[in-house]
């Protein structure tokens, strides 16, 4: 017997949970919505992350780069309204190489992303005077990217960079913010239009005639609702086999670092800087041999792929800096707490010496390292779900996988859209679970390529 009603029931209180109570009741008006986590709001992996945005994607299409253009339009329209409580800048991500030969795959990658709508390619040789600095606060700026060709004009602007470096692209509407603020201010702003956010788990969803009718909690408490928002992260899988749907995600692994950056190698006013370029670690003859004796560390005398990366966290004063190297790129069941990886933070370290040499000092005296993490909950092509379920009322929303915090309140958006039945930009296909039956999407993913989503 349902002890109580709610128009809408939400689970999960990570970002994409509360993006989505945010939008149906100060957007759209509803009432009567709750919103369910066995956890204190945002810290199962919403907190984990690198905080990051950026409206730099590639193809297949543009469907990426208009969801994300959105998402910063809206973004920025919150910080506006807010005075921007949760910091949000534009300093831009910077993608390095030291390899000649990568210079070509770099202006490829960014002539692509510009044709899809991120903004205009600009390129900076020789005697360029025409690059624009960045900006450390605010989020007004240019849009579009930078690519820097000439090593003395990189190591005028960036002078923390190798001087081997030959080539910086700079994707410009980007940057970070205060994740944790952000997802807080949202909280507020929803709970204050009436969003109940209550505490519990929920262990089965009940259907009849095919409709989403209640959940039952853990506790033993029965909700009679008609329709159930699956936001569950990690468990976005799980969740949904309890409507009877198979919901096509796999977890990684994703593992971050901070430490006090005392030598003030990464510059303060820093960009998110990236290393492009793949690498084989500089391992000594004794530490090769240590690493060839395990087969869980062997594959680290491997070839490495690109994007070790580093930003500045806090104010200027502050000395921290954030480290990481997505290697755990292998689906794995997702286990909390999560499991501990005591190589992470030197692995991210020696794949950023390249292009940040000052950092060679740290191996010597390895820092005492913060690390967390959390999963990211992937579909096979890397892009996200919002939309229906085939079970009437029932919906998703996730599986933005390391791009969670930027992608939210646009994906947020559109689900409310699906369930208010307003009208859909005509990218919203793209991001349905409906796209796995269409034949042609089948055929595109058998050459989907390179996500080149850092």
């Amino acid at each position: 017997m349902y002890q109580r009603s709610a128009d809408i029931l939400i689970c999960g209180a990570g970002i994409m949970g509360i993006s989505a109570a945010y939008q149906l009741a100060l957007k759209c008006g509803l009432k009567n919505i709750l919103l369910i986590d066995e956890r204190p709001p945002l810290t199962l992996t919403s907190d984990k992350s690198t905080e990051a945005y950026r409206n730099w994607w590639p193809g297949p299409g543009d469907a990426m780069v208009r969801l994300m253009n959105r998402s910063i339009d809206l973004m920025e329209d919150m910080a506006r309204a807010c005075n921007n409580v949760f910091k949000l800048n534009r300093r831009g991500y910077l993608y390095v190489t030291i390899d000649q030969a990568r210079v070509a795959a770099l202006r490829s990658s960014a002539e692509e992303a510009s044709s899809l709508g991120a903004g205009e390619l600009r390129e900076h040789g020789k005697g360029d005077k025409t690059y624009q600095r960045h900006h450390a606060e605010g989020f007004e700026g240019l849009d579009g990217a930078d690519l820097l060709t000439d090593p003395a004009l990189i190591q005028h602007y960036f002078p923390y960079l190798a001087k081997e470096a030959v080539a910086a692209l700079h994707a410009r509407r980007a940057g970070w913010l205060s994740a944790q603020t952000y997802g807080m201010w949202m909280l507020e702003q929803a709970r204050a239009a009436g969003v109940e956010l209550l505490n519990g788990r929920i262990n089965s969803v009940e259907m009849t005639s095919g409709k989403v009718s209640g959940a039952t909690f853990a506790s033993g408490e029965q909700i009679k609702t008609p329709v159930f928002i699956n936001a569950a992260g990690p468990h976005l899988a799980d969740v949904g086999r309890m409507l009877g749907v198979e919901i096509p995600v796999t977890n990684e692994l994703h593992l971050k670092s901070s430490f006090n950056d005392h030598l003030g190698v990464v510059g303060r006013d820093a960009p998110l800087i990236i290393c492009a370029d793949e690498q084989r670690l500089d391992w000594d003859t004794d530490e090769c041999a240590v690493l060839a004796d395990d087969p869980a560390t062997a594959w680290l005398l491997e070839a490495l792929p690109s994007g070790a990366h580093t930003r500045p966290e806090g104010a200027a004063a502050a000395q921290s800096i954030l480290v990481l190297w997505d290697l755990h790129n292998k689906p794995v069941q997702a286990i909390f707490p999560i499991p501990e990886d005591p190589l992470n933070t030197e692995v991210a370290l020696r794949g950023l010496v390249r292009i940040l040499p000052g950092l060679r000092a740290y191996l010597d005296h390895m820092p005492r390292p913060t690390v967390d993490g959390g999963y990211y909950t992937k579909t096979r092509e890397n892009r996200p779900l919002a939309g229906s379920l085939p079970v009437e009322g029932a919906y998703v929303i996730g599986a933005a996988s390391g791009y969670g915090i930027m992608a939210a309140v646009a994906l947020a958006e559109l689900l409310a859209a699906h369930i208010t039945g307003a009208n859909l930009p005509d990218y919203a296909p793209a991001f349905e679970l409906a796209r796995y039956a269409n034949m042609e999407y089948q055929k595109l993913l058998v050459n989907w390529g390179d996500s080149w989503q850092l």
